[in-house]
Parts: structure tokens; C-alpha cells; sequence
């Protein structure tokens, strides 16, 4: 009787011994982002290296078996950017809850933005709750991430598409999904499903 032939090709065998090669220094990430301010609350993945800033007085905080892919090859629909982590101004607040992944997310708190456990964000998306600048003078434009800053709060099991935007204030209810490239302006209900531009309720699963 003849064994089944192996699924593994020699190439892709070859892919996975070098994913697991690009993973190793994760571990350099991690003690970067410590170095750095964020405060982890168990194990966490890194596949390549994020942007992590954390403003003097506010707090970063990472969840356990949060998994944060910023290399271009670890998302199948390949990274055009790194994931940035930031919180902006003193007192600001960024929380990932246990088991969120991110794809080449930008997220930056110049307040206050909560992830819920095992929420996970697509591709290119970007979270922020805060304009970044303020309109200053005449014609000129200040850089301050508090004023007009309004918190955002994302709850479990979300799934947020691919390259959608997810602008201050919003609240997004447990395991609701968000289309992708929806801009969400406004609140979305529990596993309610949103999708547009400017989003809006389309389902309920």
C-alpha cells in the first residue's frame, strides 16, 4: 500500500521555515515596546516591527495573546505599512484587550480608544480619536491631540475590514462587523453590520 503523498512542497517548506525565521525577533519589538512605556499583560506575537510612541503621563497597555503583524509578508493581502501605536498627549489612554490582532493598523489615542478582546482590524486600517491639529491664528494650524479628542471604544469580537476608518466618539458594540473601507462616524450596535461612506447599519447578525 503506498503512503499518501505530502502535501509540502520543497518551496513550501522553505516559506515556512522563513516565517518562522522572520519571527525571531519579535522578541527585540517586545523589549523595545517596553523600553518605551507599554505595559504588557501577558504573552504577545510581533511579526515585524511596529511604530510604538507613548507620550510622557499616558498608557499603552497590550493584552495577552495580542498579535501585531507590521511585516509585509504576514497578512495575505501584503502590508503596505508597519502597525503605529500611539498615544499623543498626557493622560491619553490605549487599551488592547487579550487575543486583538492587527494588520498594518495605525491606531493613535490623543484620549482615549479600547479594543475589546479578540476584536481583529484588517489591513491599513485606522483608528484615531482626535483631529491631530487645531486651526491657529490666521491660516496656521496647532498639533494639539487633546482638544476636540472624543473616546472611541471597539468591544469583543469585532471584525473591522480591511483599509476602514474609524473616527472619534464611535462606539462599536461585541461581535458587530465593520465592511471594508467603511468610515465609521457614527455608533454601530452590537452585532450590528456597517459598511459605506459615510458607514451605516446595512444588517444584523
Amino acid at each position: 500500500m503506498l503512503a499518501p503523498a505530502s502535501d509540502h512542497t520543497p518551496a513550501s517548506l522553505l516559506g515556512t521555515a522563513i516565517a518562522k525565521l522572520r519571527r525571531l525577533p519579535g522578541i527585540l519589538w517586545r523589549w523595545e515596546a517596553m523600553f518605551k512605556g507599554v505595559e504588557f499583560m501577558g504573552s504577545a506575537e510581533f511579526m515585524g516591527r511596529p511604530m510604538v510612541s507613548v507620550a510622557r503621563g499616558s498608557t499603552l497597555v497590550i493584552g495577552d495573546g495580542v498579535r501585531i503583524a507590521s511585516a509585509t509578508r504576514d497578512n495575505p493581502l501584503g502590508l503596505a505599512q508597519p502597525c503605529a501605536l500611539r498615544t499623543l498627549e498626557s493622560g491619553a489612554q490605549l487599551i488592547l484587550g487579550s487575543g486583538v490582532g492587527l494588520s498594518g493598523v495605525a491606531i493613535c489615542a490623543g484620549l482615549a480608544i479600547e479594543i475589546g478582546e479578540q476584536t481583529i482590524v484588517g489591513a491599513g486600517a485606522v483608528i484615531i480619536d482626535n483631529d491631530f491639529h487645531q486651526p491657529c491664528g490666521e491660516w496656521g494650524w496647532t498639533t494639539n491631540c487633546r482638544t476636540g479628542a472624543r473616546p472611541i471604544k471597539i468591544g469583543r469580537g469585532v471584525f473591522i475590514g480591511t483599509r476602514a476608518i474609524i473616527l472619534k466618539g464611535v462606539t462599536i458594540g461585541d461581535r458587530a462587523i465593520i465592511g471594508a473601507g467603511a468610515v465609521v462616524t457614527r455608533d454601530v450596535p452590537i452585532r450590528g453590520v456597517a459598511a459605506g461612506n459615510p458607514a451605516r447599519s446595512v444588517a444584523k447578525i
